[in-house]
């Protein structure tokens, strides 16, 4: 109306339950919200909240028999009486109402020669996960729902669409004809944002002229070998579960309830930015083993092991985070002979035999001391960029959570939850994120040292 976007008066009284009564005799209306009276005088751009002058850009119109207000009257009027969050998005026509995850979400799409690169900047920055089904990538936010400005494709051969998936923080890439492999990476985005970089790679053409060379026989499968160097499951251990609570701080905090908070979102975080297979020991709040926990590791083949846990200590004043890889020193000299890679030469179906190396449950860890300290030290270093650190930051200890586990592993206590204000901390989603942050990098650097080979350091 005359250049400005209305709410019809009506409609905001079902919403948010106000009461609206018109003065025949001055012209003006009274709104009534939670026993705070909102009072408009017609043909000014005022309102008096609970006594207190708030501007509007335009005065409320009348138009038949309903009454019409800004749509600024939401946020600078109701939203003071409310006593909770409101937040008005005018460009997506959003009102969001109390704690509602709701990030923006806005894309664009460049044709880069035989790629198409999706990029959505996320603000602010949420965890989220990138996976493929059939011809087609889902992302899927830990959100409630997404504030969305999704791009027209512009590599229909590569992308049909971006479009919501199925979910209300979904969003579903349809992929085009050409489509052969994506990799995902992530990024610092504007404004302390997120930025998510999707290349979706095509086919690789042959030049004109060369014949389409003849599908090969078919082949017995190889063997599943990994190059060396590199990472492609780790199992996350969200400590504690279920019947075992763990430490408890002083305003109600559960271990296990946090341990598992930020399993989850580094699993999403590994996933989508290191594109790394991620196992948790428990999906839900159950009692797990603790040698169930390195056996869930060693039947899934991981290359990593982390376990999380929070601290305690009589000390409240105690704080900061710690890492922690196994100590061995009770095991004495047989943990040496298994560090050293002994085998027994068993004989083999069809003839021959084959060198065997049979590891007790308890020396399993011994052979990766070496790798453990070197992810610690990885680990410690990374966290210590982005949250407190203890004085006593690297340790080493006969977990017996650690002893069994066939890969490098390590124990991060991310904090002290007998501490008042890193209780506090360690519920925040920002202290989270930022837990998660360290272990990436940590994960990252000690792939990237591992697959340098004997000269690779990690710092």
């Amino acid at each position: 109306m005359s250049g400005q976007e209305m709410f019809a008066l009506d409609d905001l009284a079902r919403l948010f339950d106000m009461t609206v009564r018109e003065d025949a005799v001055a012209g003006g209306l009274t709104v009534t919200v939670r026993n705070q009276t909102i009072v408009l005088s017609p043909g000014q751009s005022l309102a008096s909240v609970g006594g207190r002058l708030i501007s509007l850009p335009a005065a409320a119109v009348r138009e038949g028999r309903s009454w019409y207000v800004p749509v600024d009257f939401v946020p600078r009027a109701i939203a003071p009486v409310l006593g909770s969050r409101l937040e008005l998005r005018k460009p997506s026509r959003l009102i969001l109402l109390g704690d509602i995850r709701a990030p923006r979400v806005a894309g664009r799409i460049e044709p880069l020669g035989s790629l198409a690169r999706l990029t959505l900047d996320v603000a602010p920055a949420t965890p989220h996960t990138v996976s493929q089904d059939g011809q087609h990538l889902n992302i899927r936010f830990e959100a409630d729902m997404l504030d969305a400005a999704l791009p027209a494709t512009t590599a229909p051969d590569l992308i049909q669409n971006v479009r919501p998936g199925e979910g209300p923080a979904v969003v579903t890439i349809d992929l085009g004809p050409r489509f052969a492999s994506f990799r995902s990476s992530d990024l610092a985005g504007p404004a302390g944002g997120g930025r998510i970089v999707i290349d979706i790679i095509g086919q690789t053409e042959l030049p004109p002229g060369q014949p389409v060379p003849p599908p090969t026989p078919e082949q017995p499968p190889l063997l599943d070998l990994v190059p060396a160097g590199t990472l492609r499951t780790i199992v996350v251990d969200a400590g504690h579960g279920g019947t075992e609570a763990g430490a408890k701080g002083s305003g109600g905090a559960l271990e296990k309830d946090l341990t598992f908070a930020v399993a989850r979102r580094l699993k999403a975080a590994l996933e989508a930015r290191l594109g790394l297979r991620v196992i948790l020991t428990r999906e839900g709040d159950s009692t797990v083993g603790l040698d169930e926990r390195a056996a869930l590791a060693n039947n899934n083949k991981a290359d990593l092991f982390i376990s999380l846990h929070v601290n305690a200590s009589v000390r409240q004043t105690a704080s900061g985070a710690e890492v922690f890889y196994l100590n061995l020193d009770e095991y004495g000299d047989a943990a040496q002979r298994v560090a050293h890679g002994e085998s027994e030469s068993l004989p083999v179906f069809g003839g021959g035999s084959r060198d065997i190396e049979l590891i007790l449950w308890e020396m399993a860890q011994a052979r990766y001391i070496q790798e453990s300290a070197a992810l610690a030290q990885a680990v410690e270093s990374s966290l210590r960029q982005h949250v407190p650190m203890s004085l006593r930051a690297i340790q080493q200890a006969p977990f017996r959570v650690l002893v069994g586990a066939n890969m490098p592993a390590v124990l991060v206590e991310m904090g002290f939850i007998t501490n008042a204000p890193q209780e506090k901390q360690l519920q925040s989603e920002e202290f989270q994120n930022l837990l998660v942050q360290g272990l990436v990098e940590a994960v990252s650097r000690f792939r990237d040292a591992r697959g340098a080979g004997p000269s690779g350091a990690v710092r």
